[in-house]
């Protein structure tokens, strides 16, 4: 039998809306359900989390999840939300894209064990490719009224006065083409359920109305809530953009730090959402939380729970010690482990200079290096004088006047880092 998927998505927040009767049906016997993903990049970013794990719980509840790669419609464009065209991919990059979204996805979801609820990916390209305009518009288009298309939220927005650039023919059909790939799945897969954001509600309700005229069945719909931060801000968007999966676009440290830096009211709401921790675990952690808030209980699990997840145990531990470098008591040896776009990003804005390889295999000395060579300090003397006070440090560790930097100081072969007090850093760049 299995667990009530519904009930596991209303405690932690994560259902906005669900068609009457969901419950109920998903309730009787393993079902079949699939939420669409955007591939227009090949990685997915924060903001994709919550479907894959609506995905995760409704695999862990016994039913059987299908996560569709939009290949068809990420060529038109979805109109929900947005107040421009995207950009349209080729079928290459939309098959790369593809192939990167489904390793991704493989951290949540099982795809590859012989268990009859056992994930599946799609691409709706696969089956929109060989359908010509005539057919779509004969077979699908008839089924479905111009005003009932026109009632949906989606389209009423982008046609209201405020919305000046209207909308295209494409973009309008773009519910058509999403529920016709409920309508497939339901034929060809006994996939009964849509998910999605409560801004899909529109599209996927469009799909069960094929389901019904078409396919003479029944379709369900549920939605989770639009992500927000409780200051207002974008979720998932830091000053560099989007935070993404891929470590190569946002690197783990950056990553961890995201969600280190969650205000109270969002970690609370958060940890319910993009962890897999129980009600009990859950609530013992805010009441620890809310007896000694400066302590951030709730930030350090939610971004050790989520990094883990997304990367793994050593990148959690890396970026653990990545984040001590700048706040904590580090060495030396804590800096030369870090992978250059680590301490690139540990250092992000920290004022730099260029010298010269040549200078430091002949021994740069620590007054050029902190002013004449730099411009770290405003001047010999004041560089001797800090000196003189035990301010300065090479590579986290105090230095005096006579220290000259050499090729062993080098991090990555590349870096030095100076540092005047606590919290004024300059990075030497060996170029």
């Amino acid at each position: 039998m299995a667990s009530n998927f519904v009930e596991e998505l209303k405690w932690r927040g994560m259902l906005h809306d669900a068609m009457p009767g969901t419950e109920e049906h998903l309730l009787s016997g393993m079902q079949s359900a699939y939420v669409g993903i955007d591939p227009t990049a090949d990685s997915l970013h924060i903001g994709h989390l919550v479907a894959a794990m609506m995905l995760r719980h409704f695999q862990l509840a016994g039913h059987k999840p299908y996560a569709l790669i939009g290949g068809a419609t990420g060529m038109i464009g979805d109109p929900s939300g947005k107040s421009a065209e995207r950009n349209l991919l080729d079928e290459a990059t939309l098959r790369h894209n593809q192939e990167a979204i489904k390793e991704q996805l493989s951290r949540f979801l099982d795809f590859k064990s012989d268990a009859k609820n056992a994930a599946v990916l799609v691409n709706n390209y696969d089956w929109m490719k060989t359908f010509s305009f005539l057919d779509f518009i004969r077979d699908v288009g008839k089924h479905i009224t111009v005003n009932y298309m026109m009632a949906k939220d989606s389209v009423k927005k982008r046609l209201s006065a405020e919305a000046k650039e209207g909308m295209s023919f494409t973009e309008f059909t773009y519910q058509l083409v999403q529920g016709y790939d409920f309508l497939h799945l339901y034929q060809n897969h006994n996939c009964t359920l849509q998910m999605g954001g409560s801004d899909q509600w529109g599209n996927i309700t469009t799909g069960t109305e094929l389901i019904r005229r078409i396919g003479g069945g029944k379709g369900y719909a549920l939605t989770c809530p639009l992500i927000t931060k409780a200051d207002g801000t974008k979720f998932g968007k830091t000053e560099s953009g989007n935070v993404w999966l891929d470590a190569e676009r946002t690197s783990p440290y950056k990553f961890y730090q995201y969600w280190l830096n969650t205000s109270d009211v969002d970690a609370e709401k958060y940890i319910k959402i993009f962890t897999f921790l129980s009600r009990e675990e859950i609530e013992a952690l805010i009441a620890e939380h809310n007896e000694a808030p400066h302590l951030r209980v709730l930030q350090k699990k939610l971004a050790e729970e989520i990094t883990v997840m997304v990367h793994s145990k050593q990148d959690l531990d890396n970026a653990i010690a990545a984040s001590g470098i700048l706040f904590g008591k580090s060495t030396s040896d804590d800096l030369k482990k870090l992978d250059e776009k680590t301490f690139l990003d540990v250092f992000d804005g920290v004022p730099q200079a260029t010298v010269s390889k040549s200078s430091i295999t002949a021994g740069l000395d620590i007054i050029g290096a902190l002013a004449s060579e730099t411009g770290f300090l405003a001047s010999n003397g004041e560089a001797r004088r800090a000196l003189k006070q035990n301010a300065i440090a090479v590579n986290k560790e105090k230095v005096t006047e006579d220290y000259t930097i050499k090729e062993t100081d080098l991090i990555n072969d590349k870096f030095v880092l100076l540092q005047k007090g606590k919290r004024n850093y300059y990075v030497l760049v060996v170029g």
